[in-house]
C-alpha cells in the first residue's frame, strides 16, 4: 500500500486519484480506445457539451471513470452552456415584460 502525499492516508498502489482528498497522486496514461481515439480532453468535446448541455451531461457520465479528461471537457461544456442558457432566459424574460 502506499500513502497519498497530500492527506497521508493509505491508498491503493494502482490509484491515479486519492478517494479520501480527491489530489491526483499518479500521472494519468492516455487511454486508448479500440477506434483510435484517446481521452485528450479536447476542446472539441467542451464545446459539443457548451452547445448541447445535455449531450456533455450524458458524455460525463458514460466517461468519467474511462476517459476522465474528455468526460471534464465535456461535462464543464454542458455546465457552462446550461448556466449561459439559464441566464439569457431571465434576461428574455426581464426584457419581454
Amino acid at each position: 500500500m502506499a500513502y497519498c502525499k497530500n492527506c497521508g492516508k493509505e491508498i491503493s498502489d494502482e490509484a491515479v486519484v486519492c478517494p479520501h482528498c480527491g489530489v491526483q497522486v499518479k500521472q494519468l496514461a492516455t487511454t486508448t480506445t479500440s477506434g483510435g481515439a484517446d481521452d485528450t480532453g479536447g476542446f472539441g468535446w467542451g464545446l459539443l457539451g457548451f452547445c448541447i448541455p445535455i449531450v456533455g451531461l450524458i458524455l460525463y457520465l458514460v466517461w468519467m471513470n474511462s476517459k476522465p479528461l474528455n468526460a471534464k471537457a465535456a461535462g464543464t461544456g454542458a455546465l457552462i452552456g446550461f448556466v449561459l442558457g439559464v441566464i439569457s432566459g431571465i434576461i428574455s424574460a426581464t426584457l419581454g415584460a
